[in-house]
């Protein structure tokens, strides 16, 4: 067993130098850092936010709304090919007029890999129907007043000439 010089000079401490301060990665590095090269499925809210002509404040309240749910890399949001192609459908719903609770019930209906297909189409196609004959009942009486109109027009020009 060795036993440890008593009379051993004591080496002195060396401190390290503080390492230098690396600024924090900006969401693209942190996006291109996760990246898979050969598909480029992430994507940072920058992007998706020039992509769809959307501000940061939006996509972050849909994230809020539970429609979409971006991974988290060092605190920084990442979007998948999935919230992409989530946000394109929240878009084109808004877009119809649907609310944000039946574009939720949609994308809810999905699952988590696609299992609530069969159950997304038939909702879509009761919600399209409905929607199609409320427009339709509108088209008609848009149609009723304008008629409704001409005659009081062409009544009014009529009378107007006559005088």
């Amino acid at each position: 067993m060795a036993v440890p010089e008593v009379d051993a000079p004591a080496r002195p401490v060396r401190k390290r130098a503080p390492a230098p301060a690396r600024p924090a990665p900006s969401a693209q590095e942190v996006v291109a850092s996760h990246r898979d090269d050969a598909t480029g499925e992430l994507f940072g809210i920058g992007e998706l936010c020039a992509e769809f002509g959307l501000s940061p404040r939006a996509l972050r309240f849909y994230e809020d709304k539970g429609l979409l749910a971006p991974r988290r890399v060092n605190g920084t949001r990442v979007y998948t090919r999935r919230d992409r192609a989530r946000l394109a459908l929240i878009l084109r719903s808004k877009a119809i007029g649907a609310s944000l609770a039946e574009i939720k019930h949609y994308l809810d209906l999905y699952g988590a890999r696609g299992e609530g297909r069969v159950q997304q189409l038939k909702y879509v196609i009761a919600r399209t129907d409905d929607a199609i004959r409320e427009l339709e009942l509108k088209r008609a009486h848009i149609d009723a007043t304008l008629a409704e109109l001409r005659v009081i027009n062409a009544t009014a020009r009529e009378q107007l000439a006559s005088k």
